[in-house]
């Protein structure tokens, strides 16, 4: 049991934590381009859908290439989002709200799941003699507001979250599960409804292997927690659940795909992304080197948690709802990750609703050395990166510091830094706040128990809000293929009816199918090759008795290692 006032649980205030929620979720989703890699694919099979039949819808995949990319949800939802809102603010803009419903929706599930476990008799504090010990409620309100703040202050959510990527479904599906299974502790249909939601959102976007995991890492926590649900419960999320398992292949049925398309859908809801039957060596070593900054500073508050927590008897020991359900899900996404085969830092998202949720039954018991330690860290490590943003942008704009802005010049050649006043404005806005945030931890010394929190969550918040403003068109021509497609169009003859893209990246072939009208496909009959494998191409030729000619090559000015090459192909 732990000693609290009234006064230590006072809740943050409504405008405050809204502010920074709203914030954090739409700086960085307007006024750019599709970025390199999984932003780019996930805005490619949404642009392909929007923009195709029926069956682009049914089985998601880039234009020009049949493969498909996985379950369909987050194609569905950034397609439709599109066909609203994109005559509006634009087809890429309109993608990326999907992005924000997924990261608002998840955001609201955290702070109910925490609401309701924290009004448990379980974990409420001690009475006190003379009275004064907070309210059930409040308490459960106090904590609700710090699993939100350390879900913001998460360092690995900052750029990820703000992707059209499969991940974000996937975020709003476990929050959705965590919700539903702590709701059905109290009421159970509801609860079922909302957790089955939460299972049919994962396996309509991701593979089968996650949302299985989760599943039965959820139906064991509850069968292990010392709080039974009911049979109302798990009817309802499992009917829901098959539901979401049978709804894909129903339409496939409904809508008359052929085998060849139901091979390709399967085969991609089964491997994608590749599953492994073991963990492997890589898998266990990018897990080990990546996590811990990933998830900082989720996971130092959840050890401290979950060894608290499972000594305290007079809580149920670890078989307490608090530590049982959230513990399931850490270690179902943690299986997940270890049986990736090529594991990359978009997986470790599954772990951080969980996790959020665990780490905030520290902060009633933390020391206050923990507390200063945590905070002067975050208050020094934020401090430093947004001086280094604001020097580095002003090289950029001024040229002074001439070696910095040197370094910018040769980081990405062909750069022109332009003036933003409204970019200007809103940085100057969020580090005047950043400044008043500071001042009020360190001058006022506050006994709330979130104090440790609020510089982590609105650090993170003023170091993603300063790169989205001051940086934006820095890192969007970094990250765009806006400008090479743009030389690409010129390079390529006017009579050109075929251009095989086979030998070019699903990040490379989305970005080019937006920018450009070029006939782009996967067809090795075609004339033209657009390759950036000098080697593969010169192959190619010598198999197939052809001869190639070099018309055009080119790179993004911030990736040295990239060549892409157009070349002309005719028989010997």
């Amino acid at each position: 049991m732990v000693k609290l006032t009234a006064a230590a649980t006072t809740s943050i205030p409504r405008t405050v934590i809204f502010a920074l929620t709203l914030i954090y979720g739409l700086a960085g989703l307007f006024q750019r381009d599709p970025w390199k890699t999984e932003d780019a694919i996930g805005f490619g099979g949404m642009f392909t859908a929007y923009q195709g039949s029926l069956q682009d819808w049914l089985v998601p995949h880039l234009a020009g290439r049949e493969a498909a990319l996985g379950a369909p949800l987050p194609y569905w939802l950034g397609g439709f989002l599109m066909e609203c809102f994109g005559p509006l603010i634009g087809l890429a803009n309109a993608s990326r709200l999907y992005s924000a419903l997924c990261f608002f929706a998840a955001a609201i599930a955290i702070w109910y799941a925490t609401y309701l476990l924290g009004r448990r008799r379980e974990v409420q504090p001690m009475a006190l003699a003379v009275g004064g010990q907070p309210q059930s409620k409040a308490y459960g309100m106090t904590l609700a507001d710090g699993a939100l703040l350390i879900f913001l202050a998460c360092v690995g959510l900052a750029q990820r979250a703000h992707e059209t990527t499969p991940m974000m479904a996937q975020l709003m599906g476990i929050s959705l599960v965590l919700y539903g299974t702590v709701r059905g502790l109290d009421k159970p249909w509801q609860g079922g409804a909302w957790t089955g939601l939460g299972i049919m959102v994962l396996a309509l976007s991701s593979n089968l292997y996650l949302t299985i995991l989760v599943a039965l890492a959820t139906v064991s926590a509850v069968f292990i927690s010392n709080a039974r649900l009911r049979f109302r419960w798990s009817l309802t999320s499992v009917v829901l659940g098959l539901i979401g398992f049978a709804l894909w292949p129903l339409l496939w049925s409904l809508f008359d795909l052929n085998e060849s398309q139901r091979a390709n859908a399967l085969d991609a809801w089964l491997n994608v992304p590749p599953m492994q039957s073991s963990p492997s060596a890589e898998s266990m070593g990018f897990l080990g080197v990546n996590f811990w900054l990933y998830a900082w500073p989720v996971w130092p508050l959840a050890i401290v948690a979950m060894v608290h927590w499972a000594r305290e008897k007079s809580a149920g020991s670890w078989r307490a709802p608090h530590l049982c359900i959230p513990l399931g899900l850490i270690l179902s996404g943690i299986i997940y990750v270890l049986l990736r085969v090529d594991a990359n830092e978009h997986d470790l998202i599954v772990l951080i609703p969980p996790m959020a949720i665990l780490a905030i039954f520290s902060l009633p018991i933390l020391k206050r050395n923990l507390i200063s330690f945590i905070d002067w860290l975050a208050m020094l490590s934020f401090t430093l990166i947004g001086l280094a943003i604001w020097v580095i942008w002003l090289a950029k704009v001024t040229g002074f510091p001439a070696s910095t802005a040197a370094n910018v010049a040769r980081f990405i050649p062909g750069y022109q830094a332009q003036f933003s006043l409204s970019a200007f404005v809103t940085a100057i806005g969020i580090t005047g706040l950043w400044i008043a945030v500071i001042r009020w931890r360190t001058s006022r010394a506050p006994k709330v128990i979130w104090r440790c929190l609020i510089i982590s969550a609105s650090g993170t918040v003023l170091m993603w809000v300063l790169l989205m403003t001051l940086w934006l068109s820095t890192i969007n021509y970094a990250k765009t293929y806006r400008f090479v497609a743009e030389r690409l169009v010129q390079a390529v003859p006017k009579d050109a009816r075929c251009i095989d893209t086979s030998n070019i990246g699903s990040s490379q072939l989305a970005s080019f199918s937006y920018f450009t009208k070029l006939p782009l496909r996967d067809d090795a009959s075609c004339p033209y090759v657009l390759t950036h494998s000098q080697l593969e191409a010169k192959a190619y030729a010598s198999l197939n008795q052809k001869t190639i000619t070099l018309l055009w090559e080119d790179r993004r000015a911030a990736d040295r290692a990239e060549r892409l090459r157009l070349y002309r192909v005719t028989p010997e």
